[in-house]
C-alpha cells in the first residue's frame, strides 16, 4: 500500500521535474546571462565552500541544483535509539519513547539536509516561471525522511524498546519538503500550486531564533507548532499559495484543494497572512483553519488482526493564530513569538477508515474522532536572543513554553508521567543554547544543548519527563 502511494508521488514528481526543465531550455536562450561565478570559484574546494550561494549558484539555463548536509554527534540523558526513516532521526526533543542515557549519531541537529531543484525562468513583462523541488533526507544512510514509516517500524514494540520515531508531513516522497510551480511578478506578487510550505510554517522559520533546529528547538523538532496542533498539516501537498510585497507590507494566503487522496494530511486547510518591516523591527501574524487535520499514533502491542502497518489516527478540527516579531539592534537580533490554535472534533468521523500519508491503511476502529468533546486549547510562547561576536560566530540562547488546557471529561489524578490522562491540564518547557562558527560561508561548526522538560497532561505514559542533549556537528550548504 506504502509502495503504490510512494510510486505515485513519484510519477507526478517526475512530471513536475520535466516540467521544470522544459520551461527552462525553452527559455534558455531569452534568458539573461546570469550573474557570473567569482573567477576562481571553482579552482579549489576551499574557494567553492567560502563562498555564498549568490556567488557561486550551480545554475544552468535557469535551473538551480542546491542542498544542505548536516551531520553530527551528541548524548541524550533520556534519548531513544537513532531511527534513519525519521525526519530529525534523535528524538532531541523529550518525547513518549525515550528513555536512558545513549550516546548517538546526531544528524539533522541544526538543520534538515535537503537535496533540491529550483528554477527561476524570465517570460517577459517582469513575469517569471518559478518552480521548487526538494526533499529531505537522512545524511547517514541517505534514506528519504519518512516518519510514518518510523511509527510503522515500531508498531507492537513497548516503550522502552522503541527506537525515535513520531508523525510527519514527510512520508518518503521524493518531494516531502515542496514541490511547486507558479508565477512571479514584483508588482502582482507571487502564486504557486503544488505542494508548499504552510504560510505558518514560513513564520515559524523566519521567527525561530534557532532557526527551526531540530536539536535545539521545539518548534524545528515537531512541525505540530506550524500545524497548529498537526505536524501533517505544515505542509499542504496540493494548495494554491499567494503572496504579496506591497512597500514595506505583505500579505499571503494559502487554500488546500483535495483531501487525504491527493497525499494531504487534512480534507482542507487554509490560511492567511500580513507582515510588515519597520526598519529593524519586523512583525507577522498568521491565522488558520484545517478540517480532519490527522495525527497517527502506533501501537505499543497490535490488537489481533492488525499488521505492522496498520497505524491509528486522531483526527480533529483546528484553527488558531499566530504573531511573530524580531528587532536587530547593531549586532543583536531579539526574537518573539505566540502562538494559540484550538482543536475540536473532525467534521468526519471515517468509521470505514482511510488511508494516510505514505500509503499506511488506518482500519476500521482505529479512528479517534471523539477526543476533543471538550475543546483542546494551547498557549504556546517563545522568545530569545541571537549575538553576533565576530562576522564568524554567533551565540543564540533561546526559551519555548507551551500550556494546554484540561479537557478530561474525568477528573485528574496522578502528577507527571503518572498523570491519569494526556487531556489534563499540562505544559512543556526548553531552554537552548548554540554556537555557531563559519570558518567558511557555506560551513558551519556548531555546539548547542536543549533542555526539555514535560509536566502534567503532556507527561502522560511518558517513560521519562526531561531530555537533556548536547550536540556538535558540521552542515555544509551548496
Amino acid at each position: 500500500m506504502g509502495g503504490q502511494n510512494i510510486a505515485d508521488v513519484v510519477k507526478r514528481t517526475e512530471v513536475l521535474l520535466l516540467a521544470v526543465a522544459s520551461a527552462g531550455l525553452a527559455h534558455a536562450a531569452d534568458a539573461p546571462t546570469p550573474k557570473s561565478a567569482s573567477p576562481d570559484c571553482f579552482q579549489s574546494l576551499y574557494n567553492y565552500l567560502n563562498t555564498s550561494a549568490a556567488d557561486c549558484p550551480l545554475t544552468y539555463a535557469g535551473l538551480t541544483i542546491y542542498g544542505t548536509v548536516d551531520v553530527g554527534y551528541g548524548f541524550e540523558t533520556n534519548g531513544a535509539p537513532f531511527n534513519r526513516s525519521f525526519g530529525p532521526a534523535d528524538a532531541y526533543l523529550i518525547s513518549k519513547a525515550t528513555s536512558g542515557s545513549r550516546w548517538l549519531l546526531s544528524p539533522n541537529a541544526l538543520s534538515s539536509s535537503v537535496l533540491g531543484l529550483k528554477m527561476s525562468e524570465p517570460l517577459g513583462g517582469g513575469w517569471l516561471l518559478v518552480g521548487d523541488v526538494e526533499f529531505g533526507f537522512d545524511p547517514y544512510s541517505l534514506e528519504l525522511s519518512d516518519s510514518p514509516r518510523s511509527l510503522a517500524e515500531n508498531n507492537g514494540r513497548p516503550l522502552l524498546l522503541q527506537s525515535s520515531n513520531g508523525d510527519s508531513s514527510r512520508a518518503g516522497q521524493i518531494d516531502n519538503s515542496q514541490g511547486f510551480l507558479g508565477l512571479s511578478n514584483p508588482s502582482y506578487g507571487t502564486a504557486t500550486f503544488g505542494r508548499v510550505n504552510t504560510l505558518s510554517l514560513d513564520v515559524v522559520s523566519t521567527y525561530d531564533p534557532m532557526a527551526v533546529s531540530n536539536a535545539f528547538s521545539p518548534l524545528g523538532w515537531s512541525g505540530s507548532f506550524a500545524g497548529f496542533g498537526d505536524t501533517e498539516v505544515s505542509r499542504a501537498n496540493t494548495a494554491f499559495k499567494y503572496r504579496l510585497d506591497v512597500q514595506n507590507f505583505r500579505m499571503g494566503g494559502l487554500a488546500q484543494v483535495g483531501g487525504y487522496d491527493q497525499g494531504n494530511g487534512s480534507n482542507g486547510e487554509y490560511q492567511g497572512q500580513i507582515g510588515a518591516d519597520f526598519g529593524a523591527l519586523s512583525l507577522d501574524g498568521v491565522v488558520s483553519w484545517a478540517r480532519d487535520a490527522v495525527s497517527l499514533g502506533n501501537y505499543t502491542a497490535l490488537p489481533k488482526g492488525y499488521s505492522q502497518d496498520n497505524l491509528k489516527a486522531t483526527l480533529s478540527d483546528n484553527a488558531g493564530a499566530m504573531l511573530a516579531a524580531k528587532y536587530a539592534i547593531g549586532q543583536v537580533k531579539i526574537f518573539a513569538g505566540y502562538e494559540y490554535y484550538r482543536l475540536s472534533d473532525p467534521s468526519n468521523t471515517y468509521p470505514s477508515g482511510f488511508t494516510s500519508i505514505g500509503g499506511f491503511s488506518i482500519l476500521p476502529g482505529a479512528v479517534t474522532y471523539n477526543a476533543y468533546a471538550i475543546n483542546k486549547a494551547m498557549n504556546v510562547v517563545w522568545t530569545g536572543l541571537k549575538y553576533a561576536v565576530t562576522a564568524q560566530i554567533d551565540v543564540t540562547g533561546a526559551f519555548y513554553y507551551e500550556a494546554q488546557n484540561d479537557y478530561s471529561a474525568k477528573a485528574c489524578t496522578g502528577t507527571g508521567v503518572h498523570i491519569s490522562s494526556s487531556a489534563c491540564a499540562g505544559s512543556l518547557d526548553a531552554l537552548s543554547f548554540l554556537i555557531d562558527y563559519r570558518p567558511l560561508r557555506r560551513v558551519d561548526l556548531y555546539a548547542g544543548v536543549m533542555l526539555s522538560n514535560v509536566y502534567g497532561g503532556l507527561a502522560s505514559g511518558y517513560v521519562a519527563a526531561q531530555n537533556i542533549d548536547p550536540t556538535v556537528g558540521l552542515r555544509i550548504k551548496f
